[in-house]
């Protein structure tokens, strides 16, 4: 069996040959529903983030706020790459 990592940034094409593979049978992971998974309420990942940005990024529901952790993390490469590494040591 072999194992193909999809990479690239945005509007590179992943989820074109994602939905080829898909197409053929190939199965795929993919790794932003993983990580939104990771951040759903009161997981551990969830903790973490929210221990590391602070309760502002909560919508009412305490759910995490993507756009606005996105906000932070887009303009400040350091949160970024933290943000990075707590949602990867889960993944």
């Amino acid at each position: 069996m072999r194992i193909v990592g999809l990479t690239g940034g945005i509007s590179s094409g992943k989820s074109t040959v994602s939905n080829l593979f898909k197409a053929h049978d190939i199965p795929v992971i993919d790794a932003d529903l993983v990580a939104r998974d990771i951040l759903k309420k009161g997981t551990g990942g969830w903790k973490k983030v929210v221990s590391e940005f602070g309760w502002g990024i909560l919508l009412s529901g305490g759910e995490i706020d993507r756009p606005k952790l996105g906000k932070i993390v887009f303009s400040n490469p350091e949160k970024r790459q933290l943000l990075l590494y707590k949602i990867n040591l889960l993944m």
